[in-house]
């Protein structure tokens, strides 16, 4: 390991102590590495603003943040054991290639705003990839809505049939989902898009830094003024993104559950192309639907890395090492969550409906709501005709199409209001 900002004179650094403080960061921080020296460059340039490099010594050190992020980029650099973390490796390149001015770069920086500020970056880009993701769902969702809508299907409450539905339904509940997973991933997105950069440590630095320099510099749409707030904020943005996430998991998760059913020998109600089954390691008949039931497990890794940011957040003002820990699950939760939305558009594209096997599903007792219904609209009380309808002699096989098209209620099957949901998706963008 390179030698430690830190270290004191006289004072030996135990290596297992010394490997506990630096957990997987080198691991962790090959994510977000690239955001730190993007954050260096602009650091480095307020620096030279209140005379700390001259403008030689900023060229220099931005060529070298420029070569160091080109080889990260293609791999020629990357992060291991003889660095603490992502910010000592950047100092340490900067003084073997600049010497003197190389060592200026930590002037008026703090661990703490570094990692605040590359997390910070790193999470706007996620948080924009699982809108991105979202929203094409919701599309997919739309498309299909509108093709199959009166495709007749059995709706379930309580896993139990219920009464006659249709695809166009099933697909636009999950488009009105996905459109709000979108819009709550870009509402997070704004809430965590401010520059912590010039904090230091929580309580600023005796320089005069122009931070909404680095604010523009880096994209941020607004400052975070307050450096107290900047470490109150390390966990609780954190636990927001997480959440922002989970919603759409969520929602993942219950349609993988359908689609788990649907698949099923018992339902048949949807085909997937071989490439999101896999065969059986022992039965030679076998073709299971591995992709669907891993899609419908990844809500736990993005569950589990928000429990342990939350169970970091105990703690009083001002920065803590504790904090340390949250790379972990950020990474974790964003790294399971996004690759399960990344294979889910694909997915909804290529399923395929069987319509016989879910025609065959609808039985009489399914249309007795519908009978209640026309009980009440000619003039029957309600009560009475629930009574009426729940008698199993006055069931039979009614007309799905009928029913669908009986079904006039605002969202329902013979009304679903796809424009409103069109209009709303048009709005993200």
């Amino acid at each position: 390991m390179s030698n430690l900002l830190w270290q004191k004179p006289g004072v030996t650094v135990d290596a297992d102590i010394q490997a506990f403080l630096a957990g997987d960061d080198v691991i962790l921080d090959r994510q977000f590495i690239r955001h730190d020296i993007a954050a260096s460059r602009a650091h480095a340039e307020g620096l030279m603003q209140v005379g700390i490099l001259d403008a030689a010594e900023l060229d220099a050190i931005l060529h070298e943040l420029a070569t160091l992020d080109a080889d990260v980029e293609r791999g020629a650099f990357v992060l291991d054991e003889r660095y603490e973390d992502m910010h000592s490796a950047i100092e340490a390149r900067l003084v073997e290639r600049l010497g003197e001015a190389g060592k200026k770069i930590h002037t008026g920086r703090s661990r703490n705003d570094q990692v605040l500020v590359a997390t910070r970056l790193w999470l706007k880009e996620r948080l924009a990839e699982t809108a991105t993701l979202c929203r094409e769902v919701a599309i997919i969702a739309l498309q299909r809505a509108d093709a199959e809508a009166m495709l007749p299907m059995p709706g379930y409450t309580h896993l139990q049939r219920a009464v006659v539905s249709s695809a166009g339904m099933w697909w636009a509940g999950w488009a009105e989902g996905f459109i709000d997973n979108a819009r709550r991933a870009l509402d997070t997105r704004a809430l965590v898009d401010a520059n912590p950069l010039g904090t230091a440590a929580g309580y600023g630095v005796n320089l005069a830094l122009d931070r909404a320099h680095t604010t523009a510099a880096l994209g941020f749409s607004r400052l975070q003024v307050s450096p107290l707030y900047a470490q109150l904020s390390r966990g609780k943005f954190e636990l927001a993104a997480l959440e922002a996430l989970g919603a759409a998991m969520l929602d993942l998760r219950r349609m993988a559950w359908d689609l788990s059913l649907f698949t099923s020998s018992e339902f048949g109600f949807v085909r997937l192309p071989p490439q999101y089954t896999t065969g059986s390691s022992i039965m030679p008949n076998k073709r299971n639907p591995d992709v669907i039931e891993l899609l419908r497990a990844a809500y736990a890794s993005v569950a589990a890395a928000r429990t342990e940011v939350e169970q970091l957040l105990s703690l009083p003002s001002g920065y803590h090492r504790d904090l340390q820990f949250s790379k972990g699950g950020l990474v974790h939760g964003f790294g399971r969550g996004l690759g399960a939305l990344r294979l889910l558009p694909g997915l909804l594209r290529a399923l395929e409906w069987v319509p016989e096997r879910m025609q065959a599903a609808l039985e009489p007792s399914m249309y007795a709501t519908d009978l209640a219904v026309q009980l009440a609209v000619q003039g029957m009380p309600f009560r009475d005709a629930y009574r009426e309808a729940a008698d199993p002699e006055r069931w039979a096989q009614g007309d799905p199409a009928g029913s669908l098209a009986a079904r006039t209620s605002p969202g329902g099957a013979a009304a679903l209001q796809l424009d409103l949901l069109h209009e709303r998706l048009v709005a993200l963008a």
